[in-house]
Protein backbone atom coordinates (compact mmCIF):
# COMPACT_ATOMS: atom_id res chain seq x y z
CA UNK A 1 0.00 0.00 0.00
CA UNK A 2 2.88 2.36 0.78
CA UNK A 3 4.37 1.72 -2.68
CA UNK A 4 0.99 2.44 -4.29
CA UNK A 5 0.75 5.70 -2.31
CA UNK A 6 4.25 6.83 -3.38
CA UNK A 7 3.68 5.99 -7.04
CA UNK A 8 0.26 7.64 -6.90
CA UNK A 9 1.82 10.84 -5.56
CA UNK A 10 4.33 10.78 -8.41
CA UNK A 11 1.50 10.41 -10.94
CA UNK A 12 -0.35 13.35 -9.36
CA UNK A 13 2.78 15.50 -9.61
CA UNK A 14 2.98 14.62 -13.32
CA UNK A 15 -0.53 15.96 -13.79
CA UNK A 16 0.18 19.07 -11.70
CA UNK A 17 3.26 19.89 -13.78
CA UNK A 18 1.37 19.60 -17.08
CA UNK A 19 -1.84 21.64 -16.60
CA UNK A 20 -2.20 21.94 -20.36
CA UNK A 21 -3.13 18.23 -20.36
CA UNK A 22 -5.81 18.76 -17.67
CA UNK A 23 -7.52 21.87 -19.04
CA UNK A 24 -9.16 20.07 -22.00
CA UNK A 25 -10.63 17.62 -19.47
CA UNK A 26 -12.68 20.52 -18.12
CA UNK A 27 -13.15 22.66 -21.21
CA UNK A 28 -14.38 20.05 -23.71
CA UNK A 29 -17.10 18.51 -21.48
CA UNK A 30 -18.35 21.98 -20.53
CA UNK A 31 -18.30 22.98 -24.21
CA UNK A 32 -20.47 19.96 -25.10
CA UNK A 33 -22.80 20.79 -22.21
CA UNK A 34 -23.31 24.36 -23.41
CA UNK A 35 -23.77 23.31 -27.05
CA UNK A 36 -26.20 20.47 -26.32
CA UNK A 37 -28.28 22.60 -23.97
CA UNK A 38 -28.25 25.48 -26.46
CA UNK A 39 -29.56 23.20 -29.22
CA UNK A 40 -32.28 21.35 -27.33
CA UNK A 41 -33.30 23.31 -24.22
CA UNK A 42 -36.20 25.06 -25.96
CA UNK A 43 -37.49 21.71 -27.23
CA UNK A 44 -37.65 20.39 -23.66
CA UNK A 45 -38.86 23.22 -21.39
CA UNK A 46 -38.61 22.36 -17.72
CA UNK A 47 -42.22 23.28 -16.95
CA UNK A 48 -43.77 20.84 -19.43
CA UNK A 49 -41.20 18.05 -19.80
CA UNK A 50 -41.99 15.22 -17.40
CA UNK A 51 -38.57 13.53 -17.45
CA UNK A 52 -36.83 16.73 -16.24
CA UNK A 53 -38.73 16.72 -12.93
CA UNK A 54 -38.95 20.51 -12.95
CA UNK A 55 -35.24 21.09 -13.64
CA UNK A 56 -33.58 22.54 -16.71
CA UNK A 57 -32.37 20.47 -19.65
CA UNK A 58 -28.83 21.20 -18.45
CA UNK A 59 -29.47 18.91 -15.46
CA UNK A 60 -30.39 16.11 -17.89
CA UNK A 61 -27.20 16.70 -19.90
CA UNK A 62 -24.80 17.03 -16.95
CA UNK A 63 -24.09 13.26 -16.68
CA UNK A 64 -22.85 13.18 -20.28
CA UNK A 65 -20.35 15.92 -19.48
CA UNK A 66 -19.21 14.13 -16.32
CA UNK A 67 -18.64 10.86 -18.16
CA UNK A 68 -16.83 12.64 -20.98
CA UNK A 69 -14.56 14.40 -18.49
CA UNK A 70 -13.78 11.04 -16.86
CA UNK A 71 -12.89 9.42 -20.19
CA UNK A 72 -9.76 11.26 -21.31
CA UNK A 73 -7.29 8.76 -19.87
CA UNK A 74 -4.23 11.01 -19.77
CA UNK A 75 -2.59 8.77 -17.15
CA UNK A 76 -2.16 6.03 -19.76
CA UNK A 77 -0.19 8.44 -21.96
CA UNK A 78 2.12 9.24 -19.04
CA UNK A 79 2.67 5.50 -18.69
CA UNK A 80 3.70 5.29 -22.35
CA UNK A 81 6.18 8.12 -21.75
CA UNK A 82 7.70 6.11 -18.90
CA UNK A 83 7.92 3.04 -21.12
CA UNK A 84 9.48 4.89 -24.05
CA UNK A 85 11.91 6.76 -21.79
CA UNK A 86 13.07 3.62 -20.00
CA UNK A 87 11.89 4.71 -16.54
CA UNK A 88 9.27 1.98 -16.45
CA UNK A 89 11.99 -0.66 -16.81
CA UNK A 90 13.84 0.91 -13.88
CA UNK A 91 10.68 0.66 -11.77
CA UNK A 92 10.28 -2.99 -12.72
CA UNK A 93 13.90 -3.66 -11.74
CA UNK A 94 13.37 -1.99 -8.36
CA UNK A 95 11.91 -3.86 -5.36
CA UNK A 96 8.43 -2.56 -6.17
CA UNK A 97 5.27 -4.65 -6.31
CA UNK A 98 4.03 -5.17 -9.85
CA UNK A 99 0.50 -4.50 -8.63
CA UNK A 100 1.65 -1.15 -7.18
CA UNK A 101 2.87 -0.09 -10.64
CA UNK A 102 -0.74 -0.41 -11.80
CA UNK A 103 -2.54 0.75 -8.67
CA UNK A 104 -0.42 3.90 -8.23
CA UNK A 105 -1.63 5.47 -11.45
CA UNK A 106 -5.19 4.29 -10.87
CA UNK A 107 -5.17 5.90 -7.42
CA UNK A 108 -3.98 9.17 -8.96
CA UNK A 109 -6.71 8.96 -11.59
CA UNK A 110 -9.31 8.50 -8.86
CA UNK A 111 -8.12 11.66 -7.11
CA UNK A 112 -8.17 13.62 -10.37
CA UNK A 113 -11.61 12.24 -11.15
CA UNK A 114 -12.94 13.47 -7.81
CA UNK A 115 -11.51 16.96 -8.32
CA UNK A 116 -12.81 17.27 -11.88
CA UNK A 117 -16.26 15.93 -10.99
CA UNK A 118 -16.61 18.34 -8.05
CA UNK A 119 -15.56 21.25 -10.27
CA UNK A 120 -18.05 20.43 -13.04
CA UNK A 121 -20.95 19.73 -10.67
CA UNK A 122 -20.24 22.89 -8.67
CA UNK A 123 -20.22 24.95 -11.85
CA UNK A 124 -23.52 23.37 -12.89
CA UNK A 125 -25.03 24.23 -9.52
CA UNK A 126 -23.93 27.84 -9.97
CA UNK A 127 -26.10 27.89 -13.11
CA UNK A 128 -29.14 26.49 -11.33
CA UNK A 129 -28.74 22.71 -11.53
CA UNK A 130 -29.80 21.00 -8.32
CA UNK A 131 -28.82 17.60 -6.96
CA UNK A 132 -32.27 16.29 -6.03
CA UNK A 133 -30.83 13.39 -4.00
CA UNK A 134 -29.15 15.78 -1.57
CA UNK A 135 -25.65 15.68 -0.04
CA UNK A 136 -25.44 11.87 -0.18
CA UNK A 137 -26.43 11.99 -3.83
CA UNK A 138 -23.71 14.56 -4.48
CA UNK A 139 -21.11 12.24 -2.93
CA UNK A 140 -22.38 9.25 -4.89
CA UNK A 141 -22.36 11.27 -8.11
CA UNK A 142 -18.73 12.29 -7.58
CA UNK A 143 -17.76 8.76 -6.55
CA UNK A 144 -19.37 7.17 -9.60
CA UNK A 145 -17.64 9.63 -11.92
CA UNK A 146 -14.24 9.07 -10.31
CA UNK A 147 -14.64 5.27 -10.40
CA UNK A 148 -15.47 5.42 -14.10
CA UNK A 149 -12.32 7.50 -14.64
CA UNK A 150 -10.31 4.72 -12.95
CA UNK A 151 -11.97 2.00 -15.03
CA UNK A 152 -11.50 3.82 -18.32
CA UNK A 153 -7.86 4.75 -17.76
CA UNK A 154 -7.22 1.18 -16.62
CA UNK A 155 -8.53 -0.10 -19.94
CA UNK A 156 -6.25 2.36 -21.75
CA UNK A 157 -3.33 1.18 -19.62
CA UNK A 158 -3.89 -2.28 -21.07
CA UNK A 159 -3.38 -0.81 -24.54
CA UNK A 160 -0.32 1.11 -23.33
CA UNK A 161 1.28 -1.98 -21.78
CA UNK A 162 0.48 -4.12 -24.79
CA UNK A 163 1.48 -1.74 -27.60
CA UNK A 164 3.94 0.56 -25.77
CA UNK A 165 2.87 3.18 -28.29
CA UNK A 166 1.43 6.64 -27.58
CA UNK A 167 -0.53 6.84 -30.84
CA UNK A 168 -2.26 3.50 -30.24
CA UNK A 169 -3.06 4.43 -26.65
CA UNK A 170 -4.45 7.81 -27.66
CA UNK A 171 -6.55 6.21 -30.40
CA UNK A 172 -7.97 3.78 -27.84
CA UNK A 173 -9.57 6.67 -25.97
CA UNK A 174 -11.74 7.40 -29.03
CA UNK A 175 -13.81 4.30 -28.32
CA UNK A 176 -15.73 6.31 -25.74
CA UNK A 177 -17.40 8.53 -28.35
CA UNK A 178 -19.41 5.79 -30.10
CA UNK A 179 -20.29 4.39 -26.67
CA UNK A 180 -21.48 7.85 -25.62
CA UNK A 181 -23.70 8.32 -28.67
CA UNK A 182 -25.23 4.85 -28.22
CA UNK A 183 -26.78 5.94 -24.93
CA UNK A 184 -29.97 7.84 -24.05
CA UNK A 185 -27.88 10.99 -24.23
CA UNK A 186 -30.52 13.47 -25.43
CA UNK A 187 -33.76 11.79 -24.29
CA UNK A 188 -34.69 8.96 -21.89
CA UNK A 189 -34.28 5.41 -23.15
CA UNK A 190 -38.02 4.84 -23.62
CA UNK A 191 -38.14 7.69 -26.18
CA UNK A 192 -35.44 6.19 -28.40
CA UNK A 193 -36.23 4.35 -31.62
CA UNK A 194 -36.29 0.57 -31.20
CA UNK A 195 -32.82 -0.08 -32.74
CA UNK A 196 -31.25 2.66 -30.62
CA UNK A 197 -33.04 1.39 -27.52
CA UNK A 198 -31.60 -2.09 -28.07
CA UNK A 199 -28.10 -0.68 -28.60
CA UNK A 200 -28.39 1.47 -25.48
CA UNK A 201 -29.60 -1.48 -23.41
CA UNK A 202 -26.47 -3.48 -24.26
CA UNK A 203 -24.18 -0.48 -23.71
CA UNK A 204 -22.73 -0.40 -20.16
CA UNK A 205 -22.28 3.38 -20.33
CA UNK A 206 -26.08 3.69 -20.45
CA UNK A 207 -26.37 2.44 -16.87
CA UNK A 208 -23.69 4.84 -15.66
CA UNK A 209 -25.51 7.74 -17.29
CA UNK A 210 -28.92 6.72 -15.98
CA UNK A 211 -27.53 6.24 -12.48
CA UNK A 212 -25.96 9.71 -12.51
CA UNK A 213 -29.10 11.21 -14.00
CA UNK A 214 -31.23 9.67 -11.27
CA UNK A 215 -28.98 11.19 -8.60
CA UNK A 216 -29.44 14.63 -10.19
CA UNK A 217 -33.15 14.54 -11.08
CA UNK A 218 -34.66 12.21 -8.47
CA UNK A 219 -34.43 11.43 -4.80
CA UNK A 220 -32.34 8.37 -3.91
CA UNK A 221 -33.81 5.76 -6.28
CA UNK A 222 -31.58 2.77 -5.54
CA UNK A 223 -33.16 0.66 -8.26
CA UNK A 224 -31.68 3.06 -10.85
CA UNK A 225 -28.52 3.91 -8.91
CA UNK A 226 -27.09 0.47 -8.22
CA UNK A 227 -26.71 -0.67 -11.89
CA UNK A 228 -24.21 2.17 -12.50
CA UNK A 229 -22.08 1.09 -9.56
CA UNK A 230 -22.41 -2.54 -10.62
CA UNK A 231 -20.98 -1.66 -14.05
CA UNK A 232 -17.90 0.10 -12.64
CA UNK A 233 -17.28 -2.64 -10.07
CA UNK A 234 -17.59 -5.55 -12.52
CA UNK A 235 -15.69 -3.91 -15.39
CA UNK A 236 -13.18 -2.51 -12.88
CA UNK A 237 -12.48 -5.95 -11.42
CA UNK A 238 -11.90 -7.38 -14.91
CA UNK A 239 -9.71 -4.40 -15.84
CA UNK A 240 -7.61 -4.69 -12.68
CA UNK A 241 -7.08 -8.43 -13.08
CA UNK A 242 -6.07 -7.95 -16.73
CA UNK A 243 -3.64 -5.13 -15.82
CA UNK A 244 -1.93 -7.17 -13.09
CA UNK A 245 -1.71 -10.23 -15.34
CA UNK A 246 -0.26 -8.23 -18.21
CA UNK A 247 2.34 -6.48 -16.10
CA UNK A 248 3.34 -9.78 -14.48
CA UNK A 249 4.00 -11.17 -17.96
CA UNK A 250 5.66 -8.00 -19.22
CA UNK A 251 8.97 -9.12 -20.77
Amino acid sequence: MNQTWVLGQRALREAWRTPEAILPTLFIPLFFLVVNVGQAARIFPSASTDFLNGQSYGAFQLPASLLLAASFGTAALYLVEDIEGGYFDKLRAAPVSRAALVLGRLFAEFVKGVVIAVAIIALGMVFGIEIASGPLGFVLLVLLTALWAVVFVGLLQLIALKTRNAAATNSGSLIFFPLMFLTPNFVPRELLTRPMEIAATFNPVTYLMESQRSLILDDLDWGTIWPGFAVVLVVGAIMLAANVRLINHYD
